[in-house]
């Protein structure tokens, strides 16, 4: 059974009680992430996440992972480009003492100068590790070309020179423009006591202020451009990210691209896979994935592979888009397709953290809560005719945007389309 209340500051809480089950996951999702940013504080949410965990006006950061593990559980957060997201995964029996170090952590952090100029050096080093990943780098790079100024397109964790030159008074100041109740959904997903938990959280989180007196404007909505991009890297293989003007996640035809992804790359029966690195040999990772925002959204094919074998790939690759866009999909194709998704999420309804995060995202985009019935119903409504509309409509080759990854002088490589 799922509520929706609202506490006295405007913060949305969702509560699904799943009686039947010893655990609970908590999460409190803020509608702020990179795309909030401007240049010159380019990076601030995913630091504000960082310094939630450095210490409380009551809890060092010591106390915090000691109190944590106290109780068997797992506090983490995560920033994206339009949310950041603080949760735990706890036995039922331990849910108020994570909402009470979560709660603490969002409302009374120091944030000490001394801890933030420490911190700096954690990001700078996720920031390597990230730039050791080709194919992290291969994505990011397309995502911030393609959608050129606009906020979308900002590096998460931003750049090593602005985050040394980030301030203790950019993170306080964004903090109390989004970090309002206005801007915040509460999701709780488990076994608990609905009134009893929804009168915890009122206590804990209802000092936070309902909305900011200097609420920044949305960000105009961007605009796609067809890029090509390299990056010089030594590593032995060339890694490639192909993207296509998409949907947005608020499109009637989310559904269509679900089925479509998984037709195309996004499962190990699926086109690409099966054709090139199961036929022919020519790669050892090989797939498709959407990334979709309020506004806007890609479709891309990432590959890693020999960079001699990168020509030959890239044909295979737009045979198979040209295929699509032709001839559409079978019937067999299909029905296996939705039958993986819909397996998929009726196993992963079954975790209460997979619960409380499908709540917490529903209520932050669409500002309602979207059923397992429903997702099962858009997919069994999708028919071969929509599939072949996407792909005609979508898989616009003349205008997709391509980055590689590798040693591109050395092989002389060039883009293909």
């Amino acid at each position: 059974m799922t509520e929706i209340s609202r506490l006295s500051n405007g913060i949305t809480v969702v509560m699904e009680t799943m009686p039947y089950l010893k655990s609970a996951a908590f999460g409190v999702w803020v509608r702020a992430g990179s795309a909030n940013e401007e240049a010159d504080n380019n990076g601030v949410a995913h630091m504000i996440e960082h310094m939630m965990f450095k210490g409380t006006t009551s809890r060092s950061a010591r106390q915090i992972a000691d109190e944590t593990a106290r109780i068997g559980g797992n506090i983490n957060a995560f920033t994206s480009k339009e949310c950041t997201s603080y949760y735990a995964t706890v036995l039922s029996e331990h849910l108020d003492k994570a909402i009470d170090i979560i709660s603490d952590m969002l409302i009374n952090s120091v944030i000490d100068e001394k801890d933030l100029k420490k911190e700096k050096g954690v990001i700078i080093e996720e920031i390597d590790m990230y730039e050791d990943s080709p194919e992290d780098l291969s994505h990011e790079l397309l995502q911030q070309r393609i959608w050129k100024d606009h906020p979308l397109g900002y590096y998460i964790s931003r750049t090593k020179k602005t985050v040394r030159r980030a301030t203790r008074d950019q993170i306080v100041s964004f903090m109390d423009n989004y970090y309002t109740g206005n801007n915040i959904i509460i999701s709780v997903a488990g076994n608990f006591n609905p009134a009893e938990t929804l009168g915890f959280i009122e206590d804990k989180f209802g000092a936070i202020r309902d909305k900011s007196q200097n609420a920044a404007n949305a960000p105009a909505k961007p605009g796609y451009h067809k890029v090509f991009c390299r990056k010089e890297k030594d590593i032995e293989q060339l890694h490639m990210n192909m993207a296509f003007d998409c949907i947005s996640y608020l499109s009637q035809e989310r559904y269509v691209l679900s089925v479509f992804n998984s037709i195309l790359g996004g499962s190990i029966n699926s086109r690409l896979f099966q054709k090139i690195r199961e036929s022919s040999g020519l790669t050892y990772s090989i797939y498709s994935y959407g990334s979709s925002y309020k506004d806007t959204g890609l479709l891309h094919i990432y590959a890693a592979m020999n960079p001699s074998q990168y020509h030959t790939v890239m044909m295979k690759i737009l045979k198979i888009v040209n295929e699509l866009r032709k001839k559409g999909i079978t019937k067999e194709e299909l029905a296996m397709a939705k039958e993986q998704i819909k397996t998929d999420l009726i196993l992963g309804s079954e975790s209460v953290k997979n619960r409380m995060n499908a709540n917490g995202k529903s209520m932050l985009h669409r500002g309602r809560i979207v059923t397992l019935e429903e997702l099962i119903e858009g997919i069994d409504n999708v028919s071969l005719e929509n599939v072949k509309y996407f792909a005609e409509r979508y898989l616009d080759v003349e205008n997709s945007s391509l980055s590689l990854v590798g040693n591109i002088k050395e092989h002389n490589l060039k883009a293909v389309i």
